[in-house]
């Protein structure tokens, strides 16, 4: 069974790249958000197997989205998305939780690699 999978950035762009690199390799989208308070509540409603979290958006940003997931889901699979020189963040969120990350600019094959790695 094709796993679903939540995709949270702030800018459409991006969260289009991610959903063409996902569907095209067998993924289902459980949905997208566009900041980290939509991501908790399309977390709660859509209970995806998994969930892409960019780091920096506007109202709520992705460590404290992800901090929310795992209070409400402790079992959650989460994977950040960060820029380059975010590094201080990226060992924030794997000590809060995150199973991995990957750098913008996306490349297809890390992105995949980090979901079937997180995925089994």
């Amino acid at each position: 069974m094709a796993k679903n999978i939540l995709i949270c950035d702030d800018a459409a762009f991006m969260r289009m790249m991610i959903k063409d690199i996902l569907t095209k390799n067998g993924y289902n989208i459980a949905g997208e958000a566009e900041n980290g308070k939509v991501a908790v509540d399309k977390y709660v409603e859509t209970k995806p197997d998994l969930v892409m979290m960019d780091i920096t958006m506007p109202e709520m940003d992705g460590i404290q989205a992800l901090k929310k997931i795992k209070e409400t889901d402790p079992g959650a699979t989460v994977i950040m998305c960060s820029a380059m020189g975010q590094q201080a963040m990226v060992i924030e969120s794997i000590q809060s939780g995150a199973k991995d990350f990957i750098v913008k600019p996306f490349q297809a094959d890390r992105v995949l690699e980090a979901v079937k790695k997180v995925l089994g």
